[in-house]
């Protein structure tokens, strides 16, 4: 692509991807090239979950083993939100799960060694901005809880800091849709935190609060 003002989804997705279903947006999704991060990836990791769940889990791009499965939230940092959802009261299966990003965006310093996660870019998250306009149009769901400070700025802007927010009710209209939205943390800063147990409850609290508004 010339320059990155070009990137957009767009063209790759359906006609009429409100009318579409979420396995022909996952397939369609599947050929898209509307940022250079197809490039490198393994494949485009789509989001996972029933059409009718009431919450949406929106994190920030898939991982390691994410891009290597196509599934998102199947790592370390997926086993320990499951936890933290069962912990919260809020029933993992009724979850639609995906990310701000499509594709995995990585450093390698030479083949064969492991890929170290880089965070995308502003533009890269606006070019992908459309699947995940897509998939809220088809879930329609009743909360969507906001993973990590990425999963915000593609939500609500390039000031969002979830630190400021988290645990809070919002009330934004998102892709031209009134949504009510919870952020927290992305389930991978805990695992880095020092005290993972104190980090894993701040979590845990945050979701209870995303659990009380489904209630």
């Amino acid at each position: 692509m010339a320059s990155e003002d070009d990137y957009t989804a767009e063209p790759f997705l359906p006609e009429d991807p409100e009318k579409a279903t979420l396995t022909a947006l996952r397939r369609a999704a599947a050929g898209c090239q509307g940022c250079p991060l197809y490039r490198d990836a393994t494949q485009t990791v789509f989001g996972a979950g029933k059409a009718t769940a009431h919450v949406m889990l929106v994190g920030e791009q898939p991982g390691d083993q994410e891009d290597r499965q196509g599934k998102p939230f199947v790592g370390p940092a997926g086993k320990l939100l499951d936890r933290a959802l069962a912990e919260a009261g809020i029933d993992p299966d009724d979850t639609y799960v995906t990310n701000a990003v499509k594709h995995f965006k990585f450093t390698q310093a030479e083949p064969k060694k492991r890929r170290i996660h880089k965070a995308p870019s502003l533009r890269e998250m606006t070019a992908c901005a459309p699947w995940l306009a897509a998939e809220l149009a088809l879930v329609e769901p009743e909360l969507i809880v906001v993973l990590g400070a990425t999963a915000g700025k593609a939500l609500l802007g390039s000031s969002f800091k979830v630190t400021q927010v988290r645990g809070t009710v919002l009330e934004e209209e998102i892709h031209g849709r009134p949504e009510r939205l919870v952020p927290t943390v992305h389930p991978s800063s805990v695992l880095r935190a020092d005290d993972r147990e104190a980090a894993f409850q701040g979590l845990v609290s945050d979701l209870k609060v995303a659990a009380r508004v489904l209630a």
